[in-house]
């Protein structure tokens, strides 16, 4: 794996060399500032960059304005990116993870947590190499959005603000978790019958779809500060930060409006029907630990539950009519 280090502190830039070199098969390109950054990416012969580690406070563009940068590159659209930074006020780190971050560590630097943080984005960037060995499509005429999908899969739904992947929202919450998180709260929605619109649409057209629904979200709660992440399954998972405690049915009927309002449809022109549902709000206060990534897959399975209830409470009522009519 190789990384690229970019601080203005030279002996920051040495130790993370040295402890990267010693403790893996791994390389390190140092840069002082953003912009010998972008000069190392732009040589023809630059080595592929597998993980980025970023400082926020340098000299000229800062590291959340280099991470919106290198998130709006084609090639690091998906590459890790590891804030490590002095800046530990809750502002900057919902920035950085706003701009695209994936992990955030404060210094002074624990040295075997950024050892265990780089060995986890190893497994991650190895599992991304393994997926990128299947077979080629640009020789059977077929287009990446032709390769196949599960529904279960979390993918990033970019250019929507408050939209990050479902492995950064894990590692904000639990960032948070360690800080207190007084007033947060989790809470999820669910797309309706998300297995029938699975079926009938095309991988590009399912991903318009969920980025849709993400951008009817984004509106709902546009009037609270707020995290999303896409965890699969037509679910989305929100923590909102400010004390703001949402009656879901309301919410759910708020985002609907929005879904309505943008007009989905299939891609031969037929209107396409999608509603949400919303499950329990779950409130963070006093969690730590585990308990947070508990949150997070307990508000999943709640929305997923409710939008089954409400499908089964649609199939009793036309049972209903059905046997009132004989």
């Amino acid at each position: 794996m190789h990384l690229l280090a970019v601080d203005d502190e030279p002996a920051i830039l040495q130790l993370i060399e040295l402890l990267v070199q010693f403790n893996g098969e791994h390389t390190v390109t140092a840069a002082e500032c953003a912009v010998d950054a972008l000069d190392v990416l732009a040589q023809p012969d630059a080595e592929p960059i597998d993980c980025f580690l970023v400082d926020i406070q340098m000299p000229g563009t800062d590291g959340i304005e280099l991470c919106k940068i290198l998130r709006s590159r084609h090639d690091h659209k998906k590459t890790p990116i590891l804030m490590l930074t002095a800046m530990s006020d809750k502002s900057y780190i919902d920035r950085a993870f706003s701009a695209g971050a994936t992990d955030y560590i404060t210094k002074p630097i624990d040295i075997d947590d950024l050892l265990g943080r780089i060995k986890l984005i190893e497994e991650i960037v190895f599992s991304r190499k393994k997926q990128n060995q299947q077979p080629d499509l640009s020789n059977t005429g077929a287009s990446e959005t032709d390769a196949p999908l599960a529904l279960h899969e979390p993918f990033h739904v970019r250019d929507i603000n408050g939209m990050i992947d479902y492995l950064a929202l894990e590692n904000y919450i639990s960032l948070m978790a360690r800080k207190k998180l007084f007033g947060s709260a989790v809470f999820a929605f669910s797309i309706r019958d998300i297995e029938g619109l699975f079926r009938q649409t095309s991988r590009f057209e399912y991903e318009c779809l969920v980025a849709d629904v993400a951008e009817a979200i984004t509106l709902g709660l546009s009037e609270h500060p707020h995290l999303i992440s896409y965890a699969g399954n037509g679910t989305f998972v929100c923590i909102v930060e400010d004390g703001w405690q949402p009656d879901s049915e309301a919410l759910a009927d708020k985002v609907n409006i929005a879904i309505h309002t943008l007009g989905l449809y299939f891609n031969d022109g037929r209107p396409m029907s999608v509603k949400v549902s919303a499950g329990d709000v779950i409130r963070l206060v006093w969690k730590s630990g585990d308990s947070t990534i508990d949150a997070l897959s307990a508000a999943h399975q709640s929305a997923e539950k409710e939008s089954r209830r409400y499908a089964k409470d649609l199939e009793n009522f036309w049972d209903d009519k059905d046997i009132v009519s004989r």
